[in-house]
């Protein structure tokens, strides 16, 4: 499990990790809200600390309006809880609620993935075999900073090549807090090699045009984050 907040001052700043490159195409509340939801997936905002839009401007670069309207949408997603004049929480994790999420995620991927498998344009498909062959080579090299990347990219990916805006909506609420609790426990519950290899075979197969086969891959992801969400429970020797 991550360290406390108190442990991580006494030890001093964590390395710097590598920034994505900045998308010139996205707005300013877009590049604010990226920033921060991979700091708190990636434990640099860890689960219950406490910030303020002022500290996130200056930390970030962003002015103070678009990191407001960026914690607005993370308050949505619940990755953060917004307390008047008391300041923004990030939030606990909680393998109940990842449960329950997984209920919810499972029926929807799999009507997006067969979706998506057959709506994908020539351009699309490209982008997922790029994304199935990056998460292999991330895994390869121990890259999670990197594999998380992608992640998002091939959720993103798979919502826009759906081109169903009610799926995507609920999908956005779910992403972030899957991300974040499997980046605290793969080390210990799972592994990059096994998470690329399930993530690819969607990829591919919605790469592919293979609708069933990507419904029964998107099945099969679920299965696994399932199965190391509930590994999470069993008692550490």
């Amino acid at each position: 499990m991550p360290q406390s907040l108190s442990a991580r001052r006494r030890a001093g700043p964590p390395p710097r990790r590598r920034r994505a490159a900045p998308d010139a195409d996205a707005t300013l509340t877009e590049q604010a809200y990226r920033a921060i939801e991979e700091a708190i997936v990636t434990l640099d905002l860890a689960p219950g600390e406490v910030v303020s839009e002022a500290q996130l401007s200056q930390r970030l670069g962003f002015g103070r309006t678009p990191v407001r309207e960026a914690l607005q949408r993370l308050a949505r997603e619940r990755l953060v809880r917004i307390l008047p004049r008391r300041g923004i929480v990030v939030a606990a994790v909680d393998v109940g609620e990842q449960l329950r999420l997984l209920e919810v995620r499972r029926e929807i991927e799999r009507l997006i993935a067969r979706t998506a498998a057959r709506r994908a344009d020539p351009a699309q498909r490209a982008r997922f075999a790029e994304i199935a062959e990056g998460m292999e080579q991330a895994a390869a090299s121990e890259d999670e900073t990197g594999f998380l990347r992608l992640d998002r990219a091939l959720n993103l990916l798979v919502l826009d090549a759906a081109r169903n805006e009610f799926a995507a909506a609920a999908m956005a609420l779910m992403h972030g807090l899957s991300r974040r609790f499997w980046f605290i426990h793969w080390r210990r519950a799972a592994g990059l090699p096994q998470a690329a290899a399930v993530h690819a075979a969607l990829a591919r197969a919605i790469a592919e045009g293979e609708p069933e086969r990507a419904a029964a891959a998107s099945d099969a992801l679920i299965d696994y984050i399932e199965a190391f969400t509930r590994a999470t429970l069993a008692p550490e020797r």
